[in-house]
């Protein structure tokens, strides 16, 4: 195999597997938390585009410090509404909390068909990050790294980062990781679990608007650009272990890099096939997925 063709897909993988880690990491922390199966979670991420594409409408060319508090800000608002109104009352009914979310999902794509239009709304990087790093000389000569794609691999850099000093350097953590391992100790012992479980849930659809603000520069918002995500996201939260977000993370690259190199050696639609049957075989050898957390939650499901 051509060594800058597979450096060049190992990347494209990397870059793949920064946006899958991003809408992953809500998941892993509503699921794990809240034993909540989110069909809507995807829509956190097409609206972070959308809010992206608002951000750049109205800032221009510097939009990007607006588009981050924007994205954020506006899905964790929603999330908590959503947590607030649904999920709430459908706790301990995991399908009917699977389809009330795919209802709310269809919901909200049809409300960005209305709004935005039913093809993709394009937005344009701005100046700093139309450039690449190139290769000269070597065997990797030629091989190119655009900078928006090293931008977006440093920003899943940077919230995982954030996430696990969040979760276990911070009260606020504590506080999660102790009603994940033990809901009603917690609860005896002071800990608020309603306000616990919507502001977990609002901070898992903001990171998923910030993978919006990624994924809208690299490629255009579509209304259905959501359900395009979930599914993965899904896989990388099973194949890390539920709760896990070091597992999400360490998941989200090996399905990155096999679907990158999958896609380079056949078709997209065959590289999925692969990389679903890859998730199969995997787990049957680790059921519980990389690294499992350790949930009397998850141990009594």
């Amino acid at each position: 195999m051509d060594p800058v063709f597979f450096s060049g897909q190992l990347f494209t993988g990397l870059s793949v597997a920064s946006l899958l880690l991003l809408t992953a990491l809500g998941l892993a922390l509503s699921f794990g938390l809240m034993r909540v199966i989110n069909m809507a979670h995807g829509e956190f991420l097409m609206i972070g585009g959308y809010l992206t594409f608002i951000a750049a409408k109205i800032a221009g060319p510097t939009f990007l410090w607006l588009a981050f508090p924007l994205a954020f800000i506006g899905t964790a608002l929603l999330g908590a509404l959503l947590e607030f109104t649904v999920i709430r009352r459908l706790y301990g009914r995991p399908l009917d909390t699977l389809l009330a979310t795919w209802g709310i999902s269809l919901i909200l794509q049809q409300g960005a068909r209305q709004i935005f239009g039913s093809t993709g709304v394009p937005v344009t990087a701005p100046a700093w990050l139309n450039g690449a790093v190139v290769i000269h000389g070597g065997v990797l000569d030629g091989l190119t790294f655009p900078y928006v794609r090293l931008f977006v691999i440093v920003l899943a850099a940077l919230v995982l980062g954030g996430m696990w000093w969040l979760l276990n350097r911070s009260p606020f953590g504590m506080h999660v990781r102790a009603v994940n391992q033990n809901r009603e100790v917690a609860s005896s012992l002071g800990v608020n679990t309603r306000r616990l479980d919507m502001l977990v849930f609002a901070l898992g659809a903001g990171i998923a608007g910030i993978a919006g603000v990624g994924l809208a520069l690299l490629s255009p918002v579509n209304p259905t650009v959501g359900a395009a995500y979930i599914v993965n996201a899904f896989l990388v939260v099973v194949v890390g272990g539920v709760g896990s977000v070091l597992g999400a993370g360490a998941a989200a690259l090996l399905l990155g890099f096999t679907t990158a190199l999958a896609e380079g050696l056949t078709s997209s639609s065959l590289a999925q096939s692969i990389m679903l049957i890859l998730v199969v075989v995997f787990l049957q050898w680790k059921p519980k997925g990389l690294f499992p957390t350790q949930s009397r939650a998850l141990e009594e499901s």
